[in-house]
């Protein structure tokens, strides 16, 4: 079986910087896996590399998904191709409508996929079912991109585009980073809906919370810019319990 997401040895810099020193990760169709990890240990860097933002100099390894390299893919590329970033602090687009934002994109996808561009009334009724779902309201489609949005509102937008690109592979990068309890919920909520048997997800995240709601298979230990440790949903709980320190002396 062909995995949908490869990570072979990557290593990755920032300037001279080296700040991933070698990541191997297999994702399969449908699995979820999370990397936590203390701050500094290249969470951000795995997620921003894998979307392929500039800045950031892949200086070994390879990324495949579905058993093609994505290392001379643009970002876009990539998204077409069913990549899916969720940023821990999503930007604002002032002068950006909502609506014809979240328009472009999915016709963009589709238009890619050989499918028809969908019309301005039916992608109104389709973003109203799934704005429902994660508790967007018809006010917060009419402003601009994140314009005026809390750090929730902010997170449930995301996990809007989400759902309508219908990614096959989503990277969320601290999803939970500024949640109040509710909001964490409700954005999980949303998360949950996607899980998919053709849709994997790795989920980043500095706390076990997170897990709480959005429950991994495969949990990953990140530090220094390696994998230390993996394992199960209760690797998380062991983190939570006795900190990173005992897996950062056990590496």
């Amino acid at each position: 079986m062909t995995a949908l997401l490869e990570i072979r040895d990557l290593h990755a810099s920032i300037g001279d910087k080296p700040i991933l020193k070698g990541i191997n990760l297999t994702i399969n169709a449908g699995e979820v896996h999370a990397i936590m990890g203390p701050n500094g240990s290249g969470k951000s860097t795995m997620s921003y590399v894998l979307a392929g933002r500039d800045g950031y100099e892949v200086t070994g390894g390879d990324i495949l998904m579905n058993g093609e390299s994505m290392l001379e893919m643009e970002p876009d590329e990539r998204s077409r191709a069913g990549m899916f970033l969720a940023f821990q602090y999503p930007v604002e687009l002032p002068g950006v409508g909502g609506m014809s934002f979240l328009r472009a994109a999915v016709n963009a996808r589709r238009k890619d996929a050989g499918e028809d561009e969908v019309d301005q009334l039916a992608f109104v009724k389709m973003v109203r079912e799934k704005a429902k779902m994660l508790g967007v309201s018809d006010e917060m489609l009419k402003r601009a991109v994140n314009v005026g949005f809390s750090g929730g509102e902010k997170k449930r937008y995301e996990i809007l585009q989400m759902a309508l690109l219908e990614p096959t592979m989503a990277v969320l990068d601290e999803t939970d980073s500024g949640l109040d309890v509710d909001a964490l919920r409700i954005v999980s909520e949303g998360v949950n809906v996607l899980r998919d048997p053709a849709r994997s997800m790795l989920v980043i995240t500095h706390y076990q919370r997170l897990l709480n709601h959005i429950v991994p298979d495969f949990v990953h230990i990140l530090a220094d810019g390696r994998i230390r440790k993996s394992g199960g949903k209760e690797l998380a709980l062991e983190v939570e319990e006795s900190g990173y320190a005992g897996i950062d002396d056990a590496a």
